[in-house]
């Protein structure tokens, strides 16, 4: 691939632009002298290289991955782009593709000790005509880490590193985007504090990095609708937190929940806000719509909710289609009282919930063909792999 034949790339894990060189016995060193403390030499003697291998003529159609029954698991792949930040206030420097693999980091650097890091989602998908792939809105994605990176005091890439980046380790991986209508390529951007810090404060140095996998739905049921379960002891996030930002630490803490709720058969919980213990926030890891008549209510995105693109795009399609949307407070008894509930985010897409469990009674809703929720899956998923007309300007195509 053209992406990938220069005969000469600086490493991303350079520091000014320098690169760092295979050196006899298999170390690595930098191409300057002198400058540096110990402890940022031994860190950077362990970071990866670029593989300068010419892998295009390796099979393009993907492995053995059986394409029909692909879940949403790590497939690797073959590249991942990474970019550092040598200086918290410096910028982000170019950035290449290196083979993906492990990536060491120095035990006292500041993701692994106070959970300094963002990450993000999207998806590729491939064009029906083989023509190219689609991203869906990746600078929204962008803009949401940069929003992430202000609250988290850590320096981000801008819209146009970031799309750039994304749309390079797409072409890197053609031959794991699934066929059209079998899945999509799932991108996992990552902006962490890579720097060694010891006291409470900012990492010096900062890290962005993309890989992908091949993924196919996110829950079990596949296109079913699923079961969820309101939980009353756990709670996602807490007014003035990190709720509305998509960091790493507020993911660890709902595993319990999750997979306590997963041991009795429900695909998810909903989590209730933690001051009244009366309203719906979100489920682990998507969004939440009611419909009610012709009236769709979702949570209000008020610090403690995830904006989510998807939720965001559902949203205005919702209104293209007549309804009333209702950004705001929404009561457990709204939950229980609607004639239909879905879920939407870039991992679930939109999926409709058959049941909601609260206080031990099961509550059930409308699904099948004829319902919203089927509606607006079907065009956004439409727009999202170029088989409608994108009349909002959402889709950017790789070539």
């Amino acid at each position: 691939m053209a992406v990938l034949s220069s005969a000469r790339r600086v490493l991303p894990w350079a520091c000014n632009g320098q690169a760092l060189a295979r050196v006899s016995g298999g170390a690595l060193g930098t191409g300057r002298s002198g400058g540096g403390s110990l402890l940022q030499s031994r860190w950077r003697s362990s970071l990866p290289q670029l593989d300068p291998v010419d892998r295009s003529d390796e099979d393009s159609s993907g492995g053995d991955i059986d394409w029909d029954n692909l879940g949403f698991g790590l497939t690797p792949t073959d590249y991942m782009y990474v970019m550092r930040c040598p200086q918290a206030d410096g910028g982000f420097a170019r950035g290449e593709l290196s083979r993906y693999g492990n990536v060491e980091l120095s035990p006292s650097s500041g993701v692994l000790n106070y959970g300094q890091g963002l990450f993000e989602g999207l998806k590729a998908y491939r064009r029906a005509d083989g023509a190219g792939y689609m991203l869906f809105r990746p600078e929204e994605n962008a803009r949401r880490m940069q929003a992430g990176a202000e609250r988290m005091c850590m320096p981000a890439p801008s819209v146009e590193q970031f799309v750039h980046a994304v749309k390079q380790t797409v072409l890197a991986n053609t031959r794991w985007v699934p066929p059209q209508g079998k899945g999509a390529l799932y991108i996992r951007p990552l902006l962490i504090g890579s720097g060694a810090i010891l006291g409470l404060a900012p990492a010096p140095e900062y890290t962005f990095m993309i890989y992908a996998s091949p993924v196919g739905t996110y829950f079990k049921e596949g296109m079913s609708a699923i079961h969820l379960l309101v939980e009353e002891e756990f709670h996602r996030a807490m007014p003035g937190g990190t709720g509305g930002v998509k960091t790493i630490t507020n993911y660890a803490p709902v595993l319990k929940a999750q997979m306590d709720a997963k041991s009795k058969g429900f695909a998810d919980v909903l989590y209730l806000d933690s001051v009244h213990k009366r309203y719906v926030e979100e489920a682990s890891s998507c969004n939440l719509f009611v419909l009610k008549g012709e009236t769709v209510a979702t949570p209000a995105t008020a610090g403690t909710i995830l904006p989510g693109i998807t939720r965001r795009s559902i949203i205005e399609l919702a209104r293209d289609c007549g309804y009333q949307v209702e950004e705001r407070l929404v009561s457990v008894d709204d939950l229980i009282g609607a004639d239909e509930v879905f879920c939407t985010g870039t991992a679930v897409g939109v999926t409709p919930v058959s049941t909601v469990t609260y206080q031990g009674t099961r509550y059930e809703f409308r699904t099948g063909e004829d319902t919203l929720s089927r509606k607006l899956y079907n065009t956004l998923t439409s727009i999202q792999m170029g088989l409608a007309e994108d009349k909002k300007g959402w889709t950017v195509a790789i070539d």
